[in-house]
């Protein structure tokens, strides 16, 4: 089975990663701003490392660095970045966030997650699995905690989650005096429920840019807002 899932400028072997590479992830590489142009770019949990060389791809960023605490992820992670044309220019840390927080003395100026969120009644069997994608590995709480002493005072980050936990991460993010400033519903279908929430947050108040994003108008009929979002990295688009 062919576990390599090809871009346009570059692939992604995923075959030692416990969460595959999904429309969450593209979503968010796509998606996250790069209006200020950032030199420094964090991806914390970056599994395969996929957001992260979305990012080295849509950028001039001299240093995007990933975190991720899963050992064969990270491995694997190193792999595709050294894979990549952009090796020069990533690095992966192994680490917790709480270690890579604590360790390093830099801040950034762009920070971007795909955070674990399911619920710990789910946990499975499988240790990596439940690492990647139950929030009992990364509470939303800490997350917020340290991306609030990694972010530079004009810095951005920006995250996904599930749109049944906007409300609670924008609370917690507010407590970290990180403030909403860009919202994006993402939507199946025009007629399913809202299923995701991206959202941009920065230590500044600014007026809140909210839209919706529709990703088909029927099965395998891309909206021409989903193509334009994503269309410089899916082969078919």
């Amino acid at each position: 089975m062919n576990r390599t899932f090809k871009f346009k400028q570059f692939s992604v072997s995923q075959d030692r990663c416990a969460m595959k590479i999904g429309t969450d992830g593209v979503l968010l590489g796509a998606w996250a701003s790069l209006e200020n142009n950032p030199e420094s770019i964090l991806d914390i949990g970056a599994g395969t490392g996929v957001i992260a060389l979305m990012l080295a791809q849509r950028s001039a960023s001299e240093t995007i660095d990933a975190l991720e605490i899963d050992e064969n992820a990270y491995e694997q992670c190193v792999e595709n970045f050294e894979a990549s044309p952009w090796g020069d220019r990533l690095f992966c840390y192994h680490a917790s966030l709480e270690e890579f927080t604590e360790e390093i003395d830099v801040g950034y100026e762009l920070i971007v997650s795909n955070p674990p969120f399911y619920d710990a009644e789910f946990l499975s069997p499988q240790t990596s699995r439940n690492k990647a994608r139950f929030a009992v590995a990364l509470p939303f709480s800490e997350l917020l905690h340290e991306v609030s002493k990694l972010l530079f005072e004009t810095g951005i980050f920006c995250v996904i989650v599930p749109y049944k936990n906007q409300e609670e991460f924008i609370r917690l993010a507010n407590a970290n005096n990180l403030r909403l400033q860009r919202l994006t519903t993402v939507q199946g279908n025009p007629t399913s429920t809202i299923k995701r929430s991206l959202l941009q947050f920065g230590f500044k108040e600014k007026e809140l840019v909210s839209d919706r994003l529709i990703i088909e108008k029927s099965r395998h009929d891309y909206t021409e807002d989903y193509i334009a979002l994503t269309k410089d990295f899916y082969l078919k688009m």
